[in-house]
């Protein structure tokens, strides 16, 4: 195995805790040039334990972000430390993005959110071997930012959640700082990274290699799409404001959201993208595409709804896109700063809590389908909900429609705060994601029911209620993706123990697996000071339930990373864990965000 040169880089620390690791050691790293170049490394003990949990748990808390700047140059085989892998474990590909640096050698620290994409790949070939590969997605911004040379990083995008110390503020328009680390997709052989508002990138899938851009939508829309010749005042200001936000701040009109679906029914690959102007204005105007197995455009639906949102994630039937309308309002004085460079572009919006019930659209899928209901009246859900991510939607035979998600507060909702960054001081506090509030705030499953008359005479009736009666904080919520768009019965999703008492909601510490016919939770946990990311379900036969959960378990405290497999009918018995694959220690990554298995016949 072969490696470029490492150097693990947590994010800037408090220095007012009562306990610190040993001091870093300094190593010197030869590079192509003739110059030798300084990178600090920190070394710690076996395992860092103090007797206090506060400060155990703030460190484990930064470990779970420490910058990897490493990548493989060959493929890695993993050292099995339980169990093996199955004899029936389908051969294929399981790959992770999320961030990979924090903070770069100039003294700028960046949100996890504008980290710089960094794709990891689990390879499980035919003699049940799995190796291990991590790239870096080769995208403008990092090649602007990272010296391949002398292997140094200077951060000179904003992003959209940050602020630079060691660059410029103000007069920054660099704030679209596409970093392609939030999703990642295999679809028409063609293995793709995905970022919140940007073009993705495509990735060769056996050597992560970056290909460039592939603009799924470039030929679908232009310049003018959503923006009628006449209209109102809002659509004046669309048309204003778009050319700028394009010409000065390189946002594309159209922005592509990271969260895509699949019809495994109708084998079409579906995704949306919403307006640049959307951020500044009253208004939000959507746009869905439907593509066959090889990218062909198949339908294309375009809505305009008359309120401000900020979608993340959403959800599709047979018959309806379903978006949850997290309602946002601008903060006009944010919006100086941000525009001024002196505060994140976030601190423009604010969530908009006015409303006590939240507006959910059903908006027709098929311009032939369904027209009896006018899309432009929401349905209220009773309660005030932030939605986070979607398991699954389906529709029963009676027209009812059935979601499974996540979501959270608005209260809980800090834009400025999330994962608890603070971008004044450039630091990690984990009790930003652990504040003490009801259940039904923090993130936590939920099951939202919608009668919906097909006359469209009625007022559809909505229902919310945690599912399955549950309200251990949850996320990322996964079901066998065969099932999606159709009815389910299971549902997986990483959760929190609460047993940690300084991290009692955030990381999660085990993957919990709810049946929604009998009411039924099993979970299967890590050890103390371990955590969980996002599950994936591998596919192995009929049967729902009929397949294994892949899960990186992150042993933060001797920063370590592994690959576990679970047997998905058997967790919450004691046999559920099946192996447990290690990653070497110079190649141990950060918090990733979410995962994609492609079998050997996608690939």
């Amino acid at each position: 195995m072969q490696a470029k040169p490492f150097h693990s880089h947590p994010t800037i620390f408090p220095s007012s805790l009562p306990t610190k690791l040993k001091s870093s050691s300094v190593h010197r790293v030869p590079s192509p040039s003739t110059k030798t170049h300084r990178a600090i490394s920190i070394s710690t003990p076996k395992e860092l334990r103090t007797n206090d949990d506060s400060v155990d748990a703030f460190w484990d808390y930064q470990f779970l972000f420490v910058s990897q700047r490493s990548e493989t140059i060959e493929p890695v085989t993993l050292k099995v430390v339980h169990g093996a892998v199955p004899e029936d474990f389908p051969s294929g590909s399981y790959y992770l993005t999320g961030p990979g640096i924090f903070s770069d050698d100039h003294g700028s620290t960046v949100h996890p959110l504008d980290g710089h994409g960094y794709l990891r790949a689990f390879v499980f070939d035919d003699n049940k071997d799995v190796k291990f590969m991590a790239k870096y997605v080769n995208t403008e911004a990092k090649e602007e930012e990272h010296d391949w040379e002398t292997n140094t990083w200077r951060f000179t995008h904003r992003g959209p959640f940050s602020v630079l110390k060691g660059g410029q503020k103000v007069g920054n328009t660099k704030v679209m700082k596409n970093v392609a680390n939030t999703s990642v997709l295999m679809w028409a052989k063609k293995l793709l990274c995905l970022w919140e508002g940007g073009v993705p990138y495509e990735i060769e899938s056996q050597s992560l290699d970056t290909v460039g851009r592939f603009d799924l939508i470039n030929g679908c829309d232009s310049m003018g799409d959503g923006v009628g010749n006449g209209g109102d005042i809002w659509d004046l200001a669309a048309r204003l404001l778009k050319p700028i936000l394009f010409g000065v701040f390189k946002m594309p009109p159209k922005r592509l959201l990271s969260h895509y679906k699949v019809d495994t029914k109708r084998n079409r690959l579906l995704t949306i993208s919403c307006n640049a102007e959307d951020m500044l204005l009253p208004r939000s105007h959507f746009t869905f595409y439907e593509f066959d197995s090889n990218f062909k455009l198949l339908e294309k639906q375009e809505f305009n709804i008359p309120d401000h949102l900020m979608i993340h994630d959403w959800a599709f039937t047979d018959n309806y896109y379903i978006i949850f309308a997290n309602r946002i309002k601008l903060d006009v004085v944010g919006a100086m700063t941000a525009v001024s460079g002196v505060t994140p572009m976030i601190t423009a919006l604010r969530a908009n809590s006015s409303k006590g019930t939240s507006p959910i659209y059903l908006l027709p899928r098929f311009s032939c389908g369904l027209r009896s209901r006018d899309w432009r009246v929401p349905v209220e859900a009773p309660s005030q909900l932030w939605l986070l991510h979607v398991g699954n939607a389906f529709e029963n035979n009676n027209m009812d429609i059935q979601i499974q998600a996540t979501a959270c507060s608005y209260h809980w909702f800090n834009f400025h705060k999330l994962f608890g960054y603070d971008w004044q001081s450039g630091k990690l506090d984990p009790s930003m994601m652990n504040i003490k509030q009801g259940q039904n705030e923090l993130p936590h499953l939920i099951q939202v029911s919608i009668s919906v008359d097909g006359e469209g005479k009625n007022t559809p009736k909505c229902e919310v209620k945690s599912l399955n009666n549950w309200d251990k904080s949850a996320d990322f919520p996964v079901i066998n993706p065969e099932f999606s768009g159709t009815k389910n019965t299971y549902i997986y999703a990483s959760a929190s123990s609460g047993s940690r008492r300084s991290l009692p909601h955030f990381p999660f510490d085990m993957v919990a697996k709810l049946n929604v016919l009998d009411n039924s939770v099993r979970t299967w946990s890590v050890d103390s000071r371990r955590f969980v990311g996002e599950p994936v379900f591998v596919v192995k036969g009929d049967g729902e339930d009929n397949g294994y959960i892949l899960v990186v378990e992150y042993a933060v405290s001797i920063q370590r990373c592994y690959l576990v497999i679970l047997d998905a009918r058997k967790i919450g018995e004691d046999d559920a864990l099946v192996a447990r694959l290690e990653v070497p220690k110079h190649l141990n990554f950060p918090l990733g965000f979410h995962g994609f298995w492609a079998s050997n016949q996608t690939l």
